[in-house]
């Protein structure tokens, strides 16, 4: 069951995926990373050519993109990379908190054998990462654990939710770096979670499992809200426009 949904998760990028596949997860991934920019316009003949493939690959890419709100179309404009809503970050993390806390949880209770000793394999992974290596080595490292711990709950339907906010997250969380630095991942935050949740995993500890999947999530959003919101205002809570003042007329003798 377990490979079942690996695979199905592994599919997009493996050695067996289909040119749209490929062509999705190549496009996914410059969006996610903001290589093509919010606003971008996307040509069929353009992306062709860039990717070494025929017209329906790419429009199957295109029509998958859309599903997962990476794209939009817009009549008589094309298909463009969704703009991106910092706000839209404390929504998704609620989703995300509440799936990946129940998600770890199983992954703990159904872990196979060949489950821990991947997961002590990634554990050392973890530890021989150093600040040298730089933060796409941490991201890689960190995006393996996350799916690692998807395809252990052994329910492909949630793992493929989930890794869809995740992606979702990861695009903001670019974007939201470059504007505030602070909120860059520190690599021992990053290692000391994974690792407690490997160890969890590797246990068979679902409650505490669910507490650092939980906590993990928390720690960061309550990051995000500090640093990119001012003091005492409520993310939820539009301020209300005021109308313009319509100017005097004086009336002519």
């Amino acid at each position: 069951m377990l490979q079942g949904v690996k695979s199905r998760l592994d599919s997009k990028d493996g050695p067996s995926a289909s040119l749209a596949d490929r062509a999705y997860v190549h496009l996914r991934d410059q969006i996610i990373t903001t290589e093509l920019p919010p606003g971008a316009l996307l040509q069929e003949t353009e992306l062709m050519q860039r990717l070494g493939v025929g017209r329906t690959p790419v429009r199957e890419a295109l029509l998958r993109l859309k599903q997962d709100g990476f794209v939009t179309v817009i009549p008589r404009r094309g298909t463009l990379v969704s703009e991106i809503h910092l706000t839209d970050l404390a929504a998704i993390y609620e989703v995300r908190t509440t799936l990946e806390s129940w998600e770890a949880g199983l992954a703990a209770e159904r872990a196979t054998e060949a489950d821990r000793v991947e997961a002590s394999a990634l554990m050392r992974e973890l530890r021989a990462l150093t600040e040298g290596d730089g933060f796409p080595a941490l991201l890689s490292l960190d995006r393996r654990v996350h799916r690692f711990v998807y395809g252990c709950g052994k329910n492909a339907f949630l793992a493929e939710t989930i890794d869809r906010y995740h992606n979702l997250t990861l695009r903001i969380l670019y974007v939201a770096m470059a504007r505030y630095p602070a909120l860059t991942p520190r690599l021992h935050d990053v290692v000391e979670d994974q690792l407690k949740l490997l160890d969890a995993i590797i246990r068979g500890d679902a409650r505490t499992a669910q507490k650092i999947a939980a906590a993990h999530l928390h720690s960061f959003q309550a990051g995000f809200r500090e640093v990119t919101l001012p003091a005492g205002s409520n993310p939820r809570v539009r301020p209300r426009r005021r109308a313009a003042r319509q100017p005097q007329v004086t009336p002519k003798p």
